[in-house]
Formats: structure tokens, C-alpha cells, sequence
């Protein structure tokens, strides 16, 4: 599948779709608290996603049975919200969401920490969120695809975590997941040159021990074999001429603000 270049309209479609979804996970922060359930968090992002008029991109998505995916201590992605799966204090949740505007889809992620939680799961979440701008910084057009993916696995290798290497980020657009795949460490091989116009949601997954996971028999859920807690942070962007436009995150509001509080 050819890689996308988004046209004036389809880049204003799209960064209206990433500015309604960075709502919805600033209104999901507001409320995490120890003895909400899992369920809860989907029922109330889906409640948010479609006051504004949008649709889940999540939602029956390949049978995925939820609008947000909730995802919790070992879980890497896709953790299928239930009513009995009750967060506690020092809990780490990772929320991915995705809505549909005007036939347009952004993708974003984020983990929180649940009450007071350790050292080690503040400073995952820091590294993780840290990856993601690292790996950025060379997202402009001329440079290469895994420029991105390099810089993002270096960072956090360096600091001795594990970079989910099974799961990667992608491009998006009039569909959730378009051309091109992008891994979150370093390639044998350039990758594409990027472009423009391109539109990508760059995704670091990165686990306090080892890179390797593992799926749970619900299909979906994907979890650290060794057990260890994980991160995930994303964010939708687009390719430009300079630095790149990040569409689920515009800088302003309250996300920034509750995000430097882990």
C-alpha cells in the first residue's frame, strides 16, 4: 500500500480529529482514581468521542470489542475494558483511543499513574513519553522513516528498558492503520524518505525489563513475559517542511500539565 500525502483539506480534517481526541484522554485524566473499573474509562471515553459528533476509531475495529483501550501495569496494548478489572493505587493505566472525524481517524496514547505510584513506574512513564520527542526530532521532511524509530529505541535502551519490538506505529488517515509501519528501534535499513503531507502515528511501547511479549488468550490483550510494567505514549503527527505539527497534542489545555505530573 502506497504511503498517503494528505492534501490542505484532509490535513485540516485530520487536526480536527486530533484536536477532539486530545480532549477526550484530558477529560479521561480527570478522572482516574483507585476503585474506578476499567470499564468505566471506556464507557465514559465513548461517552466524550461522540459529544463531539465523532465515532470510536477502536470500536469493532478487527472485533476489538471496546472504544478505549485500557491497558494496565504488565499489559502493553489493548487491554479489553471489564466491569471487575478495578484500578488501585500505584497502578499504572495506559489509555489508547482513536476517533473518526468527517471520515478522518487520529490515534493517541497516554499512561497515567494511579494514585501514588513507585519510582520505577514514574520514571517508565517519563522515559516512555521522553522516547516519543526523541524520535521526532527527526521527523521532517528529507530525513528517513527509521531515523524516527532509531532515535526513539536509543533513548530508551540507553536508560535499560526493553522497546516492544512485535508492536510498532503506522500511518494513518482515511483508515486507522495505513503504510507506513514504524518500528520503535533502530533498522538494518533506511526506510522510506518522508514527505510533506505524510500523516503518522508514532508509538514507543517500552517495558521496565524485557523487550519480549506475549498475547492472552482473549486474542487482544498483549502483556510483558517477564511480567514487568509498560508504557505506551503516542501521538498522531504530521510531516512538514520544518518541524513536524503534532495533532493530538497542540501544547495548550490541561494534558500537558496532568502528563508532567508523572
Amino acid at each position: 500500500m502506497p504511503i498517503t500525502i494528505k492534501s490542505a483539506r484532509e490535513i485540516e480534517l485530520m487536526a480536527e480529529a486530533g484536536r477532539i481526541l486530545e480532549i477526550v484522554h484530558e477529560e479521561l485524566a480527570k478522572v482516574l482514581r483507585p476503585g474506578m473499573s476499567t470499564l468505566d474509562i471506556d464507557r465514559l471515553g465513548e461517552e466524550v468521542i461522540r459529544s463531539y459528533g465523532c465515532t470510536p476509531s477502536f470500536l469493532n475495529y478487527n472485533g476489538y470489542p471496546a472504544s478505549i483501550c485500557v491497558s494496565v501495569n504488565e499489559e502493553v496494548v489493548h487491554g479489553i475494558p471489564d466491569g471487575k478489572r478495578i484500578l488501585k493505587e500505584g497502578d499504572i493505566v495506559s489509555l489508547d483511543a482513536g476517533v473518526i472525524y468527517k471520515g478522518y481517524h487520529s490515534d493517541a496514547a497516554r499512561t497515567y499513574g494511579i494514585g501514588e505510584i513507585s519510582r520505577e513506574a514514574a520514571d517508565l512513564i517519563r522515559v516512555t513519553r521522553e522516547s516519543f520527542f526523541e524520535g521526532i526530532k527527526y521527523a521532517k521532511e528529507g530525513n528517513h522513516l527509521f531515523d524516527i524509530s532509531a532515535a526513539i529505541g536509543r533513548y530508551a535502551q540507553e536508560r535499560g528498558y526493553g522497546v516492544v519490538r512485535d508492536l510498532c506505529g503506522h500511518g494513518i488517515g482515511t483508515n486507522l492503520h495505513e503504510a507506513p509501519e514504524i518500528p520503535n528501534c533502530e533498522m538494518n535499513r533506511k526506510g522510506v524518505k518522508l514527505k510533506a503531507g505524510m500523516t503518522l502515528a508514532v508509538e514507543p511501547m517500552i517495558n521496565a525489563g524485557g523487550w519480549e511479549v506475549d498475547w492472552l488468550d482473549d486474542q487482544w490483550t498483549v502483556v510483558t513475559r517477564d511480567r514487568s510494567l509498560s508504557a505506551h505514549y503516542e501521538n498522531t503527527i504530521l510531516i512538514t517542511e520544518d518541524e513536524p505539527k503534532l495533532l493530538t497534542l497542540t501544547g495548550s489545555g490541561p494534558m500537558r500539565t496532568a502528563e508532567n505530573k508523572n
